[in-house]
């Protein structure tokens, strides 16, 4: 086989995945506002493609995090740790998702979260900056972040409710009603840890 035709299988298999990626970017974006191809276009440029192994973190506690990232490929974990050391996941996001230090990304403070890959990872991340300059100057994208974040909201508020009122199984069986696919790819250690319930507890709701 030539060098000339394994360059040009190489280049066409890298334009499939980078198509890939860009219809599920779009499709995402598709399902609360419809961009020309134009407008995908302008809209995508301010995104920067990153990937991450497994347990690598990609936000650290007392890093700058001026990030928000798109979950293409793979689970990543946001969690707080406290001065005891005991770790409370906030949000186990997968393909589909978005995930920052929201706190740290708005106002440019040290990151209080951390966030770690439960498996091999890609994403598509937008710095602050450039969210700022796409939101100014595309208003279906302003929209579409608008919508974002209050869907994000809502599901925070869903989930702290659930931990002040309501028992562990009912928790659990929320949690597997809600995101089914991920019971099958993520421990049931972690899964314990994001109900707020013991590993053996978890073992029992599980039977």
């Amino acid at each position: 086989m030539s060098q000339v035709y394994k360059s040009s299988i190489n280049s066409t298999f890298v334009h499939c995945i980078r198509n890939m990626e860009t219809n599920f970017l779009r499709a995402h974006i598709d399902q609360i506002v419809c961009l020309t191809d134009e407008e995908f276009q302008y809209a995508e440029s301010f995104f920067t493609k990153r990937k991450y192994k497994k347990h690598q973190y990609i936000i650290q506690a007392g890093d700058v995090a001026s990030c928000e990232h798109f979950v293409l490929k793979g689970i990543v974990k946001s969690s707080y740790t406290d001065h005891e050391g005991k770790e409370y996941i906030l949000q186990l996001a997968m393909e589909e998702w978005w995930f920052s230090d929201p706190n740290a990304f708005n106002t440019g403070m040290p990151a209080t979260l951390n966030v770690d890959c439960i498996e091999d990872t890609e994403t598509l991340s937008i710095s602050f900056e450039n969210k700022e300059k796409l939101c100014a100057s595309s208003r279906k994208m302003e929209y579409f972040f608008r919508k974002k974040y209050t869907t994000g909201n809502m599901a925070l508020q869903k989930r702290v409710l659930a931990l002040l009122s309501n028992n562990a199984g009912e928790r659990y069986k929320q949690w597997r009603n809600q995101y089914p696919s991920l019971q099958k790819r993520i421990s049931k250690t972690l899964i314990a840890s994001y109900l707020g319930v013991t590993r053996e507890t978890l073992s029992r709701l599980s039977l």
